[in-house]
């Protein structure tokens, strides 16, 4: 019989983040329900992807965790699986989010929910200059001196674009801005889908003392729409190659921003030292473009880049209180980043003394997971699919796809069920009962955890899909999209209101005025540590 698990209340919580502590609130529900509402620096661990996402989140195992659902019966096993996987400090948070509300305490809707308040938080004490759609529409209409620079990744960018506009990636501003408006009379224009990049982006270029003028686009695309503007999709427009000598100046300007926010200078011997340091929590990113960090990177550093970095402070580090050490190869793109984190209350510092033959390890290093429950039986593409010839209308065999939901809606194997492991039971009362039942994902990764517990709920042989689904469309065989079998809710994923190009009016306004309302949110909450320089 297992003992009881210890719990943290939300006052112990509170305390810690007061007092700079290392904690991971972890929220154990799918996103869509988290981004309803949940604290502050609370992270979302979705239960049914703890076994692959844990041990790269969570890095330290005696990290001291605080879990939490809202009634839905997911932390028993959640803590089970942690423990399983090493973690020595499991707690339960006392009653749950209704705990935390009836502690008098702020929720908090939406998903990166830091740095987005951050940004709001940023704006009101620096005042950060912003046009509205309609004066920015008017500047390019009269081809004034002017430049867009879409802060968003690039895929964001693709999707949907101011007319123009040119990709720059948040962290990648200082380095490439003077490159695209070499005149210090253009007018830089940087934008993102709502708010946070555009106005981080924009404070970062002031912050590095450009001589342009610099503004956001108020509101971004969400307001370009609003205000009844044509978008491009599909653009393919990015900066050009920077010369060196702009790549120096942009460098020194970048290190200038950090020293002001107090970001530290770490040594290779201090990467040693923290590496031996037990009771610390370290997180190493290198913040360049995938394709740089393939090239060559230092051991050690996970690829994650600058702009999304700081977007994505929860989901990157969901530790609050851990050290964060950034590298790049130019001094610009880390030290930028750094400047951020460190503003939103960070211990960050930038990684100096590199040698040209430290970034000698290529490609994507290999993730370590843990092994499963019990063995797992492969079954091939072919034998599955003969399997599924054979059945005919019978229910012989079903296939589960533990794939995200928009992969599954996307694409799937004809007549495979979507089903979220954390909701495995519920699934299954969905699903007419088979004979043998095979698991697959994008990979079969994630869906070999979920086959032990598969086979105890149907008492039926299950077998993993070798290779998982892209094996499937590999060998060139049919395909279903849609949404033809849904065994689970596609609670899996939030949808922004500033995604895709058919977001209504009306949530695209209710996402602005959340944005707008989230200073006051801080003040209530009082556990957010930011400041400005």
């Amino acid at each position: 019989m297992s003992l009881p698990l210890p719990q943290l209340t939300p006052q112990d919580i509170r305390q810690a983040l007061l007092a700079g502590e290392e904690i991971a609130l972890l929220d154990l529900r799918e996103e869509a329900p988290f981004a309803e509402g949940h604290p502050l620096w609370a992270a979302n661990l979705p239960a049914g992807k703890i076994e692959i996402d844990a041990w790269q989140r969570l890095p330290r195992r005696d990290t001291r965790i605080a879990i939490y659902d809202n009634g839905e019966g997911l932390t028993e096993g959640a803590a089970r699986s942690l423990q399983a996987l090493g973690y020595t400090q499991v707690h339960l948070l006392a009653g749950g989010l209704a705990g935390w509300k009836d502690a008098g305490y702020e929720l908090f809707i939406d998903v990166n929910v830091p740095s987005k308040s951050f940004g709001e938080w940023m704006e009101a004490e620096r005042h950060t200059p912003s046009l509205a759609a309609e004066e920015v529409k008017a500047l390019l209409d009269s081809q004034a001196n002017v430049v867009v620079l879409d802060a968003r990744r690039f895929d964001e960018y693709q999707t949907m674009s101011i007319p123009g506009g040119v990709s720059v990636p948040g962290a990648e501003l200082v380095l490439r801005a003077s490159t695209l408006a070499p005149d210090p009379a253009t007018h830089i224009v940087v934008n993102c889908a709502g708010r946070t990049r555009s106005l981080i982006g924009t404070q970062s270029l002031i912050n590095a003392g450009l001589p342009n003028r610099i503004t956001a686009l108020r509101n971004g695309t969400i307001g370009w729409l609003l205000a009844d503007q044509q978008l491009d999709h599909g653009a393919d427009r990015q900066a050009p190659a920077v010369a060196e000598a702009e790549r120096r100046q942009a460098a020194e300007r970048a290190r200038a921003v950090a020293d002001r926010a107090g970001v530290r200078r770490a040594t290779p011997a201090d990467l040693a030292q923290f590496a031996g340091e037990a009771a610390r929590t370290t997180y190493r990113f290198d913040v360049r473009s995938a394709g740089e960090y393939a090239a060559g990177h230092l051991q050690g550093f996970r690829h994650y880049p600058g702009g999304q970095l700081v977007q994505e402070t929860d989901h990157a580090a969901p530790v609050r209180g851990a050290r964060i050490v950034l590298v790049d190869d130019d001094g610009v793109r880390a030290n930028m980043s750094a400047s951020w984190l460190a503003q939103m209350g960070w211990e960050t510092w930038v990684l100096d003394g590199a040698g040209a033959a430290d970034w000698n390890e290529t490609g994507q290093p290999a993730t370590p997971y843990p092994p499963h429950a019990s063995a797992v039986e492969d079954v091939s593409v072919h034998t599955l699919a003969q399997w599924l010839a054979e059945d005919g209308n019978g229910p012989r065999t079903a296939v589960l796809d533990f794939t995200s939901s928009a992969n599954y809606v996307q694409r799937h194997i004809p007549g495979a069920w979507f089903a979220l492991r954390s909701q495995l039971t519920q699934a299954l009362a969905n699903i007419p009962k088979a004979e043998r039942y095979v698991v697959t994902c994008g990979s079969s990764l994630l869906a070999r955890y979920a086959v032990h517990a598969l086979a105890q709920a149907t008492g039926a042989p299950v077998y993993a899909l070798t290779g998982g689904t892209q094996a499937w469309i590999a060998q060139g065989l049919p395909l279903e999209t849609g949404e033809t079998r849904l065994a689970s809710p596609r609670t899996d994923r939030y949808r922004r209101p500033y995604e895709g190009t058919q977001a209504p009016r009306s949530a695209m306004q209710a996402y602005l005025d959340w944005e707008f309302g989230l200073v006051q949110q801080l003040k209530n909450d009082g556990t957010h540590g930011f400041t400005t320089i």
